[in-house]
């Protein structure tokens, strides 16, 4: 049995104050005895503007950011997964949304780029949000062979869109990663059922850590980071601001529930 923290954030746009405060917590979920941390989406940086966050980006393999993370997996000896990453990209104003995987030896050992992104209009927080326009999305799903389970990873708004879930499910995906940032407004509308939902349909563990709390640039995140097993119980949830929260990891029950409730066998479309 195996041990996966999810950490909660309220970042920032100051990159080394995020970052200190994601090794603190990082450090924490060590003490925990958690095997692998997942941060949340946008950790190092939530600034006043996206162009912010495309000013900060990174060549793939290396960077302060990246770097920091390296040396964090080996100073704790834990696998970490970053919530998203600024990567550059041929176009110098888009960079990517890339949630990469650090093994405890410090190697990127997966990478996976945000499929699905979040261009919508929401009525009831008077905002508009356009992340392509800032973004390149990505368009191959990720599936890393863990220690501690075969892990699918996904960001944010990806959690909307069950039929990439049911290609990660295909290849035999035990373990969903969800970093995310959600809205405030979203939040409490959709959140847990929709994490939830992805759990019980396909009868996997959800890792969903969040931005959760009153940000700089006047932006509320919702929060509630998650911790879902198989069966749609959810097994750990935090509120507002930062925290850790763990769960333990049992691929022999999740096997045999699988096994007893049969239902990815039973699909007929």
């Amino acid at each position: 049995m195996s041990k996966i923290a999810a950490i909660q954030m309220a970042s920032g746009p100051v990159v080394q104050g995020n970052l200190m405060q994601a090794a603190r917590l990082i450090k924490k979920a060590a003490k925990q005895g958690a095997d692998m941390v997942v941060l949340p989406e946008s950790f190092a940086i939530m600034g006043y503007t996206e162009e912010e966050r495309v000013a900060i980006a990174e060549e793939a393999g290396q960077g302060f950011i990246q770097d920091t993370l390296s040396q964090l997996a080996v100073s704790f000896g834990i696998w970490i997964v970053a919530g998203t990453i600024p990567l550059k990209t041929n176009n110098p104003k888009k960079s990517t949304a890339s949630s990469i995987m650090f093994d405890d030896q410090g190697k990127q050992v997966a990478r996976y780029d945000k499929i699905h992104l979040f261009d919508v209009i929401l009525d009831g927080d008077d905002a508009t949000y356009h992340e392509s326009k800032t973004t390149v999305a990505g368009s191959e799903i990720v599936v890393v062979e863990t220690p501690f389970g075969k892990i699918g990873m996904s960001i944010c708004y990806d959690l909307r869109f069950p039929k990439l879930y049911r290609q990660l499910i295909e290849q035999g995906v035990e373990i969903l990663l969800i970093p995310s940032a959600f809205t405030e407004l979203t939040g409490k509308a959709h959140w847990e059922p929709l994490l939830r939902a992805r759990a019980i349909e396909n009868l996997c563990y959800v890792v969903a850590p969040a931005q959760g709390g009153y940000h700089v640039n006047g932006k509320t995140t919702y929060g509630n980071s998650m911790m879902i097993d198989y069966w749609g119980r959810v097994c750990a949830v935090s509120s507002k601001g930062s925290h850790v929260i763990t769960m333990n990891i049992d691929l022999k029950a999740q096997h045999q529930v699988r096994k007893n409730f049969p239902v990815l066998e039973h699909r007929k479309l």
